[in-house]
């Protein structure tokens, strides 16, 4: 008797972790706030800070300066995402067209480039 009530147990105990473990909300990735790094433009150094937010099943957002807020925000035109890697395409005011490649690395990091040169972006938590 005591085998069977604790196999019963041990069954009950897997049903409900397992029911828990279905309910989670699914997370997205790419969605909350990133500050991004852009390296050697000539206007050296870039910061930038995006609150990104899924509309409609789509990734939308705008870009800020990190470092002096009263510049204008540059919105994002569009944004491409594949898997692990990541496209923000927007207008700057040195250049139009630009876009923002970028891959995953980490649960908080990703890398790559923007016009030849080098970007990062951490989730700000």
């Amino acid at each position: 008797m005591k085998k069977t009530g604790m196999l019963l147990f041990v069954l009950f105990l897997g049903l409900v972790v397992n029911g828990f473990a279905q309910t989670a909300a699914p997370t997205d990735f790419y969605a909350g706030k990133w500050e991004i790094s852009i390296a050697g433009t000539p206007s050296g150094d870039v910061k930038l800070l995006t609150d990104l937010v899924r509309k409609d099943g789509k990734l939308t957002g705008e870009l800020t300066d990190a470092v002096d807020a009263t510049k204008p925000k540059m919105a994002i035109d569009k944004i491409d995402e594949d898997g692990d890697k990541l496209v923000i395409h927007f207008d700057s005011p040195q250049a139009a067209g630009l876009a923002l490649n970028l891959a995953k690395v980490d649960a908080d990091t990703l890398k790559g480039e923007v016009y030849n040169f080098d970007a990062v972006a951490k989730r700000v938590k």
